[in-house]
């Protein structure tokens, strides 16, 4: 009933569908492996919210070069950990961050290099302010920095990639993306390879600042890429099955369509 199947015809459509089968099976657990690396992620953001800061060297290296230069990145666990660093901020080289928005409203991130004992720096976010009157891109009021001896905990945020490089504007460095090497070259002394989200700062920081959020990835949308791809496989080896199935049975007359019904041989109903 089904020799039909062996025929090269049947043959090659069977491996189209395994291949296919096999592609998608595959597409599903690439889904899969995201999936997992994106909970990874937003479990460590959540761990960061909470955790005790370790200090600033414990966590992210620091960098070994000399001026414009930086150091490795974080290791993949140490993102969005805690971390606790003393320096004197670098009120020369105030970096403003355009276009980022924080509760629906565009204005700008403030990042400051934090100059450490040996001479290396960290950048650390303080926070996001609106732009002056006058549109998005208007120079924003940044309040004033502390002087001294300033001690920060804050969360490790690895560096952005992608914007258009760095310009000044005002005396005032500024970027659309927070790409840490970029940033350097425009710096006195080696920088860190990642920035720090400002959570905590001694002396505390100015309330004009609203804290930068950080938002979680949506795993939850590359599982339900799993399903789809798993279920699609499903459905092409389900699909090759049903029209063999169909094909056997035509060929044993069991789905013969019946023969039309001659309605002018039917004797008359009397009336």
């Amino acid at each position: 009933m089904y020799r039909f199947l062996l025929t090269p015809r049947w043959l090659g459509i069977l491996a189209l569908t395994l291949v296919a089968a096999a592609v998608m099976v595959l597409l599903g657990n690439w889904q899969l492996d995201r999936y997992r690396e994106r909970t990874a992620v937003n479990e460590r953001i959540d761990a960061g919210t909470a955790g005790t800061p370790a200090p600033l060297r414990a966590t992210l290296p620091a960098p070994t070069g000399g001026a414009g230069t930086v150091g490795p990145p974080p290791a993949e666990q140490a993102e969005w950990s805690r971390v606790t660093a003393s320096g004197r901020y670098d009120a020369a080289n105030i970096v403003l961050v355009r276009g980022r928005t924080v509760e629906s409203k565009v204005g700008f991130e403030v990042l400051v290099p934090l100059v450490l004992d040996d001479g290396t720096a960290v950048l650390v976010d303080r926070g996001w302010v609106p732009p002056a009157a006058g549109g998005a891109l208007a120079m924003p009021q940044v309040p004033a920095l502390p002087t001294g001896q300033v001690t920060v905990i804050g969360r490790v945020h690895p560096t952005e990639t992608g914007g258009n490089g760095v310009g000044r504007r005002d005396g005032r460095l500024e970027t659309r993306r927070v790409t840490v090497d970029k940033l350097a070259r425009e710096l006195p002394y080696p920088l860190h390879g990642a920035y720090l989200l400002l959570d905590e700062q001694t002396p505390a920081n100015d309330p004009a600042f609203r804290a930068v959020p950080i938002g979680h990835t949506n795993n939850w949308q590359n599982f339900g890429y799993v399903v789809q791809w798993w279920l699609f496989a499903a459905m092409t080896l389900f699909g090759y099955g049903w029209v063999a199935r169909r094909e056997a049975r035509r060929a044993a007359g069991l789905d013969a369509p019946k023969p039309p019904v001659d309605r002018a041989a039917e004797p008359a109903t009397p009336a």
